[in-house]
């Protein structure tokens, strides 16, 4: 499905449609309506940064385990390292207020202030498809080329990736197992390999 907002595109895959109907159906830790909340609190903030920075959004894509933004070119690296960076800031400010709330005994969920912190932290990984991958890049390519930025955050990310692996192998052996886990370590070894 395709539509235009404030001269933007959206579109929409049957995939991301149907996952998002089967996430919801299944879901039985009542975790996935707060997540989907701090993922569009994050994206906003990407989507604020871009407006701020004067350069909107040509079209985001909704996809299975993703949201592109295809972004206008920013006019400086400033701009570039503020979109990246509002992302992670938006969820970590408002996961920061929420828990400040909860410690002066505002009744509000904890699980929302941590999902809000837990997303920012994991989108600063220096791996590829988050924002810390595109930051590392962004850094090594004012140094060196940019294909040994890429090459060095595509390395980072398969070790990122059999560090989870490891992790969720761990868990398995000790009876708690979480295919959580594992999704997103299949996820990051996806974002590695697909070539950009």
């Amino acid at each position: 499905m395709k539509i235009k907002l404030f001269g933007t595109k959206i579109y929409i895959s049957f995939l991301f449609a149907a996952t998002l109907s089967l996430m919801l159906a299944t879901d039985k830790t009542g975790l996935i309506i707060p997540t989907l909340f701090a993922v569009l609190i994050h994206e906003t903030g990407h989507l604020l940064a871009m407006w701020a920075a004067d350069c909107a959004p040509k079209e985001i894509r909704l996809i299975p385990a993703s949201v592109q933004i295809v972004e206008s070119f920013p006019k400086t690296n400033a701009a570039q390292v503020g979109i990246i960076i509002c992302g992670p800031l938006c969820n970590a400010a408002v996961g920061a207020a929420l828990f400040l709330n909860y410690r002066l005994g505002v009744d509000i969920s904890l699980k929302f202030a941590l999902l809000n912190i837990i997303l920012a932290v994991f989108n600063l990984l220096p791996v590829s498809g988050l924002d810390g991958g595109r930051l590392i890049e962004m850094i090594i390519a004012k140094k060196k080329e940019l294909y040994t930025a890429e090459r060095t955050v595509k390395l980072l990310t398969i070790i990122f990736s059999a560090v989870i692996v490891l992790f969720g192998i761990g868990l398995l052996l000790n009876g708690r197992a979480n295919i959580s886990v594992f999704i997103v370590a299949l996820y990051l070894a996806v974002c590695a390999l697909i070539k950009r």
